[in-house]
């Protein structure tokens, strides 16, 4: 059975993604976006969902008549009744695809916000510039119009976060680094900070840093050009001596292991069914069909620990050279740890909850994806860490 499991798709080459996802773990050191503006109905779409944005007096039937999408279908979605009332900015998820945001519909751009990119009418036009003084033939045409380009809004998709049994704003909002203040804002949440289970959050993305510019370097002269240099008066007559005494010894350079102590890490909360395999962030959650687990970040040579008491019945490398270990626990349940260093177990090896099994490895950011396997499907682990 785990040798079928073992023989699924494990996405193992997660390494590249980092470079066009999300990496919520800089919204704990950068000030968070504004959520973007909705249109006229409160439809704000991204390339993998969209969310609508509820009006004051807003009932879940209203919001669905508006926006074009089954009363019924949305309440379910995002754990609500259709007569249940809305708060105004509260944020709710649209199981299905609206029609896309357009002039139409109130919007000043039109389509899903889509990742910073290059424009490619951009890198035409100064290719054009650069042409210099080249003589270019050209005839006249006769003038055409021309349909307008629709504008595209830029802007990073935030992480989708559906709250489970148990989770508060406050812990949702140290899981992913941002403050609840932010989620709060972001997700049009009341004063209290209060969430219901089976409601979907976005997680506030980093605020985009403004380009540098760098001004033009004033020509200088080298030192001592254009003037003399003036005769110091120690060169005329010498100070007379002083009478200097020694200074305390200086103070021993701090060690690695104080510097270590010093420095605050951030914890990863533990407490559910299986312990967290890394005290680090989360910085990508399990997407089905996208990514088959959670990806946690911490410092290069950090353990990697047994999220629960079981067997090792693997432990082998990817054709692209990428390192795991399998573990059998109970009710046919097995935890997979992808891209691992340092493997302290071997097969058959029979481990703790909590011990130690693997390091981090070295990576920008450094990762460990931790997958949950249910028979031969792999499952969303966040329910079995809460």
């Amino acid at each position: 059975m785990l040798i079928t499991a073992c023989d699924q798709s494990l996405d193992f080459d997660m390494r590249g993604a980092f470079g066009s996802g999300l990496n919520t773990a800089e919204a704990a050191r950068a000030a968070t976006a504004k959520r973007p503006a909705a249109d006229d109905r409160g439809v704000i779409s991204y390339p993998n969902y969209q969310v609508a944005v509820a009006r004051r007096g807003d009932m879940v039937s209203d919001l669905a008549a508006r926006v074009g999408t089954d009363a019924g279908a949305l309440a379910r979605y995002n754990g609500l009744q259709p007569d249940d009332p809305l708060r105004a900015g509260e944020v709710i998820a649209l199981p299905s695809r609206v029609e896309e945001p357009s002039p139409d519909t109130g919007s000043p751009t039109t389509g899903p916000i889509q990742p910073p990119g290059v424009d490619i009418t951009e890198l035409a036009g100064g290719a054009i510039e650069r042409a210099g003084e080249q003589r270019v033939e050209t005839a006249k045409l006769p003038p055409a119009t021309e349909p307008e380009k629709p504008k595209i809004a830029r802007g990073l998709e935030p992480t989708r976060h559906k709250v489970v049994r148990g989770e508060t704003a406050y812990t949702i909002a140290r899981l992913y680094g941002v403050s609840v203040r932010s989620l709060a804002e972001w997700n049009g949440l009341g004063s209290d900070f209060k969430i219901r289970e089976g409601q979907y959050l976005l997680i506030p993305v980093p605020e985009s840093p403004a380009p540098e510019q760098t001004a033009p370097a004033a020509e200088t002269e080298p030192p001592g050009s254009g003037t003399p240099t003036p005769t110091p008066p120690s060169a005329t007559k010498p100070l007379p001596d002083e009478e200097t005494k020694p200074v305390s010894e200086a103070r021993p350079a701090a060690t690695d292991e104080a510097v270590k102590t010093a420095r605050t890490e951030t914890r990863t909360p533990s407490g559910g069914q299986f312990a967290y395999p890394v005290q680090g962030r989360i910085i990508r959650e399990y997407s089905k069909g996208k990514n088959d687990g959670i990806d946690f970040t911490a410092a290069k040579g950090a353990a990697v620990s047994a999220a629960e008491a079981g067997t090792v019945v693997s432990v082998t490398k990817s054709t692209e050279n990428v390192q795991f270990v399998v573990i059998k626990h109970s009710n046919s349940l097995a935890t997979v740890y992808v891209n691992v260093d340092e493997v302290a177990v071997k097969n058959g090896d029979k481990v703790k909850r909590g011990q130690k099994i693997a390091t981090m490895p070295d990576g920008n950011p450094p990762y460990v994806q931790f997958q949950v396997a249910k028979g031969t499907s792999q499952v969303d682990p966040m329910p079995y860490l809460q």
